[in-house]
Order: structure tokens, then C-alpha cells, then sequence
């Protein structure tokens, strides 16, 4: 079966180009003009993957991604958005998107990045449901399954992870970047590995994507006081230690 998307663009060229080229692609799309119709078709025929505009009247982007997140869909969300600062691509992470691609963009490019997506949640037409949501749990149940380093510890069979006592609030990305950085701690792994471990597709050296990552999942690790546990090592790429 060919894998749903649910496309939300409020431009008309470029909705109905985007449409076209993902139908050509072998994908089954629906194609909105707005929030308010992204969220109606989401809650009716849930898709395996969104690619949602950011700036749209009315409800955006990001409030659909909030809302979806919000009532527990954790369907992959591709956000399309031509604000290219740092802070406005922090701000669609933290809505709970799971990757970005600027305008102007290659379609092929939105191709690969739609392919990890759909690879990385293992859905085949089943949407959203398709993903479980770990029950809470008190990670002494289940002590065998935790992986640590540098004061982290993750249980990657229920998504979860903390830094001491302080439990981390991760996207469906970061989570798997920390957990390949806490899976080779005191490794430097280099930038075509990790594009290629955690997107399945090397974007090229002008690529700023796991860098804006890596600088997010870093806010989200540091402590006032701690030393800082994701290093840069320049012209090469990243390692987790505790120095």
C-alpha cells in the first residue's frame, strides 16, 4: 500500500506542485490550505506522514503540530517554512515537529527527508496509530534496559530518558540523536555518519540541520554548574563525554 501524506499549504503553486511531484512519487495525498482543515483530515483519516507549512492563516503549522502532540499523535511531521533563523526552526522543533526543510526547496530533497521520516517510525499505511505510546513507569521496573553515560540514562524501548533525576523531553530526532551519541560515548562520530545513522541521507556539507539539532538537544541536556556533555569537535563532527 502507498504511504499516506497529509500536505498543508497555503500557497497555491506551490501546494498543488508539491501534490503533483509526491503523487508522481508513488505517495496518496491529500492536499489542505490551511490549519483548520490539516487538523479536521488528520482527525478523519489519520496519514503516515504530515508536511505542514508554517506560516498559514488562521491556525499555522505550528499550532497544528502543537495539537496534534497534545492529544498524543506522534505521526512524523515534516514542517515546510521559509524563515531561515535559527530561532524560528527552534521554535518548530519545539512544537514537536520531527524535521524541516527551507524554501526554497528541492523536491528530491523533500523525498529523502519524507523517506527517514517513514523508515525511522517503521509505519506502512497505518498513520499514526501505528506508534505505541509507552505507559509511564518508574524506570526501576525495567533496569535492564537502560543504556548510560555521562551521568545520561535511556530506556530506548520506552522513548525515554534522563539526565540525574531530571527526566528529558525529547522529540522523536533528538531522542535518537542522544541515543547514538550515548551508544558510542567518548567516539567522535562525524557529520556523514550521523546524517546517515539518523536521516538516512547525507545533506551535504552547507547543511546547518544537525547542527540546529545537536544545538537544541544541547539546551535541553546542559545544567547550570554541569559540565556540558555534547562536544564539537571542529571539521570533523560530535562526541558525548563528560570531561
Amino acid at each position: 500500500m502507498p504511504h499516506t501524506v497529509l500536505l498543508a499549504e497555503d500557497d497555491r503553486a506551490i501546494r498543488h506542485a508539491l501534490e503533483r511531484a509526491l503523487t508522481l512519487e508513488g505517495y496518496r495525498v491529500t492536499a489542505v490550505a490551511d490549519g483548520v482543515e490539516a487538523l479536521a483530515q488528520a482527525h478523519t483519516a489519520p496519514p503516515d506522514v504530515l508536511v505542514l507549512d508554517v506560516m498559514m492563516p488562521g491556525i499555522d503549522g505550528l499550532q497544528v503540530c502543537r495539537v496534534l502532540r497534545a492529544e498524543g499523535d506522534r505521526t512524523p511531521i515534516l514542517m515546510l517554512t521559509a524563515l531561515v533563523e535559527t530561532q524560528d526552526r527552534i521554535a518548530g522543533l519545539d512544537a514537536g515537529a520531527d524535521d524541516y526543510v527551507v524554501k526554497p526547496f528541492d523536491v528530491e530533497e523533500v523525498f529523502a527527508r519524507l523517506r527517514a521520516l517513514l523508515r525511522r517510525t517503521g509505519q506502512g499505511g497505518t498513520g499514526g496509530a501505528a506508534v505505541d505510546v509507552p505507559k509511564k513507569q518508574e524506570p526501576e521496573q525495567v533496569p535492564e534496559r537502560y543504556m548510560e553515560a555521562a551521568g545520561l540514562r535511556m530506556d530506548p524501548q520506552a522513548r525515554r530518558a534522563w539526565r540525574g533525576e531530571r527526566e528529558l523531553e525529547l522529540t522523536r530526532t533528538e531522542f535518537e540523536l542522544l541515543e547514538l551519541l550515548v551508544r558510542n560515548a567518548g567516539i567522535v562520530l562525524d557529520h556523514a555518519t550521523i546524517y546517515d545513522r539518523i536521516w538516512g541521507y547525507d545533506f551535504g556539507p552547507g547543511s546547518k540541520n544537525l547542527a540546529v539539532y545537536v544545538g537544541y538537544l544541547r539546551r535541553k541536556l546542559d545544567e547550570p554548574g554541569a559540565p556540558p556533555l555534547i562536544h564539537t569537535v571542529r571539521g570533523v563532527g560530535y562526541v558525548l563525554r563528560e570531561d
